[in-house]
């Protein structure tokens, strides 16, 4: 899979991305470095937003924010042969996205003593199936600043975890990720004014069984035990991100099934007090 240059495109596949780069390029001035075939394998749920640079990496695609330094969302398809791959060691070479320029990108020096780890939003676990995947993996493009105790090293990898476990199991996932940011006033770090997220979402959903769950986690330290306070539904998202998640299912396939509500959460292995207390729901659950 090749290594694709940052594109700004409101797009989704095939025909659409040529002609949207003709017509960027007319209005706008920018250049498209080429379409995103190597990318369709994660544009099949569709593409939650149009704004921010387009990123086609061998292991995800995400959208960049030029005015944050972080994604607004990253997306994967994790495959029961990807998440129990072990080819690849963790690489742990941070660094600033080579295709970003300057100014408008993270820098290692913006993290440096800021009290904040360098957060993966596709995570490193992920990416042991291939060696481009992994080094592209630690580009800052596909960071936030993330509360380290508690909560990246904490609750936020062990979620990451049963993801990958739930892709061994289930065979097939689509994972969205991203920052959240709430309120007037932004906290940043570094010269290059990275924004500290508030709070991180994660979406996972089986496009085999038409099952979804989907968590909203503040940006602290964070007890493991609590995990499933911080399950809500992906219309929860939406409405905090305003972004379109499952965009290229039909709206009934989205409303009746995972959007909406998580559907057959027992499934995910979520205990079952706790549906009983966010959806009224009675479901033979597990502990998660």
């Amino acid at each position: 899979m090749k290594n694709q240059a940052h594109q700004k495109i409101p797009f989704k596949s095939g025909i659409t991305i040529l002609l949207s780069c003709v017509y960027f390029f007319i209005f706008t001035g920018i250049l498209c470095a080429g379409p995103l075939e190597d990318c369709d394998e994660y544009t099949k749920m569709g593409i939650p937003g149009h704004d921010g640079d387009l990123l086609c990496r061998t292991g995800f695609l995400l959208s960049h924010s030029q005015e944050n330094k972080t994604p607004f969302w990253v997306i994967e398809h994790l495959t029961a042969e990807k998440a129990k791959s072990n080819e690849v060691q963790r690489y742990n070479n941070f660094k600033a996205d080579p295709y970003l320029k300057k100014g408008t990108r993270a820098e290692l020096s913006d993290y440096k003593n800021s009290d904040y780890d360098r957060g993966h939003m596709a995570p490193s676990a992920n990416m042991k199936w291939n060696s481009d995947a992994m080094i592209q993996c630690f580009y800052l493009s596909n960071m936030v600043p993330q509360v380290g105790k508690g909560m990246n090293q904490g609750i936020w990898a062990q979620l990451e975890g049963k993801v990958r476990n739930w892709a061994i199991r289930r065979g097939d996932l689509f994972i969205f990720t991203g920052p959240i940011y709430l309120g007037k006033e932004k906290k940043t770090i570094g010269s290059n004014q990275v924004a500290v997220p508030t709070h991180l979402y994660k979406i996972v959903f089986d496009p085999n069984a038409d099952e979804a769950i989907a968590f909203i986690m503040p940006n602290i330290s964070l007890d493991i035990k609590d995990m499933p306070n911080f399950i809500v539904t992906i219309r929860d998202v939406e409405a905090m991100t305003s972004l379109d998640f499952l965009s290229s299912l039909d709206k009934q396939r989205q409303d009746g099934s995972s959007s909406r509500y998580v559907l057959n959460p027992s499934k995910f292995e979520v205990p079952t007090t706790t549906f009983r207390k966010l959806f009224g729901a009675v479901v033979s659950g597990y502990a998660i």
